[in-house]
């Protein structure tokens, strides 16, 4: 089984918690989608006040799934699908799981296919 650090099991913690909510998932989409946005351009789509709407970009960014950096006075959200790799890994690792159980699982099946006392007896008086 792979093990994962205390830092990695809390950065895959973070992001899971950051895309498991619907609202996070479609402004990140749309970071994606669009590029770098002011928030106000994020906040406009959606039927929430901008306070809230810039929780859910702090939540995001706290993940290391957005940056916002500064032009003159606007302030720009963009996307950083880095984070999103531990998921994915952590994904890759049940797979890998799951693929060593079904393996063990069809060569059980084979033994029992093989298996003599298994076949079934043709009767001799026919």
């Amino acid at each position: 089984m792979v093990e994962h650090s205390n830092e990695q099991q809390q950065q895959l913690s973070a992001v899971l918690k950051a895309v498991s909510d619907p609202t996070r998932r479609s402004l990140l989409t749309t970071l994606v989608q669009e590029g770098a946005s002011r928030v106000t351009d994020l906040a406009a789509a959606y039927d929430m006040s901008l306070n809230a709407v810039s929780k859910h970009i702090k939540v995001l960014e706290k993940a290391g799934l957005a940056e916002r950096r500064t032009v003159g006075r606007e302030h720009l959200i963009e996307a950083r699908l880095e984070p999103i790799a531990a998921i994915v890994a952590w994904l890759q690792s049940l797979r890998s799981v799951w693929d060593l159980r079904l393996e063990k699982l069809e060569h059980l099946l084979t033994l029992q296919q093989n298996d003599p006392k298994d076949q079934p007896r043709e009767d001799s008086d026919g």
